[in-house]
């Protein structure tokens, strides 16, 4: 990226506002999963071998593997004798089945707001309902989710347009369920689209966007009009961070870009800022934030400015196998 460092006429560092959204960055649920495996070395040494990116972020993928984890795309690739750990993000039933029918040690780190999500399913399977899920093809959370039933239980819509021609064979037994990590407003407008056609549809009991999705967002939104432009730390393959960039464009952002970590940023494209946003998607911890911050401090004349919309609180135990 670009390397030019914005400069006033006299030399002296220009003067820059950083609006840094709260909450930001690692939810209840990743900070339980890397535990997991810090905890599961810690317990089994090394190696473990955990089945996909343990969560999208490859500054904390390759901090663990550093201490021996091993990640793998499949259960095939690890041996007989292994301890496995499962993503966050949830796996099809078929992937726990393996593990037990080889007799590997395994722990399970799916996101509870994610088995919120399965059981819900479960429970629409069982009550006779056709089930919709929303959400992004080919993300490992919705392979997970549509691997809980057999095939053909769940359909899946991603957008308005797939709401529009869902063509449902008993309409009457409908429910849906959706992602953890969409962006609010678009899921809003398919349930909306879904609703209008099949007003018996089953709702979940609770949102399935989880708190942190919305929180992030909602942060994202108080500051996204005020910057000239809004940085989300994130990575490419992670759902919630690519929906913050989305939502600070839609927000009135005059510019929104993902980056992984300060080395990505072009300053370049901030010639002529003088209001900077700056978020982390959930899977992205604060040192990464700090890091960023450190390098518009070399840059320039720096106010930091925090705008919080609300404060979490949330912890989710790790399971008792490896509890100290």
């Amino acid at each position: 990226m670009g390397s030019t460092q914005p400069t006033s006429p006299q030399g002296a560092k220009p003067q820059l506002t950083l609006l840094l959204a709260a909450p930001r960055g690692f939810c209840a649920g990743v900070d339980r999963a890397i535990r997991i495996v810090e905890l599961a070395l810690a317990k089994f040494g090394p190696p473990v071998y955990v089945r996909h990116e343990i969560v999208h972020n490859r500054f904390v993928v390759e901090r663990l593997e550093k201490m021996g984890a091993v990640f793998i795309d499949e259960l095939d690739a690890a041996p007989d004798d292994a301890r496995v750990i499962f993503s966050a993000h949830g796996v099809p039933k078929s992937v726990p089945e393996e593990a037990r029918r080889r007799k590997l040690i395994y722990v399970d780190a799916t996101c509870p707001l994610v088995s919120k999500v399965h059981m819900e399913a479960e429970r629409h399977y069982r009550a006779g309902r056709a089930i919709v899920l929303i959400g992004h093809a080919g993300h490992p959370e919705v392979e997970g989710t549509m691997g809980q039933l057999p095939d053909g239980a769940i359909t899946l819509i991603e957008t308005v347009e797939d709401a529009k021609a869902f063509a449902p064979a008993d309409p009457s037994r409908l429910a849906y369920i959706t992602q953890t990590t969409l962006s609010v407003d678009d899921t809003a407008e398919i349930i909306a689209t879904l609703k209008r056609r099949f007003p018996e549809m089953a709702d979940p009991r609770k949102e399935d966007i989880c708190y942190a999705t919305t929180n992030r967002q909602e942060s994202m939104k108080a500051i996204a009009d005020r910057a000239d432009i809004v940085f989300v730390i994130g990575a490419p393959n992670s759902s919630n961070s690519m929906r913050l960039v989305e939502v600070a464009s839609r927000a009135g952002a005059k510019d929104a870009r993902l980056i992984q970590r300060a080395s990505d940023i072009d300053w370049r494209l901030l010639e002529h800022a003088r209001v900077v946003g700056l978020s982390a998607g959930a899977s992205a911890p604060e040192i990464l934030v700090e890091e960023v911050i450190a390098a518009f401090r070399e840059r320039f004349d720096l106010e930091v400015e925090e705008k919080a919309v609300t404060y979490e609180n949330i912890a989710f135990n790790v399971p008792r196998a490896l509890a100290v």
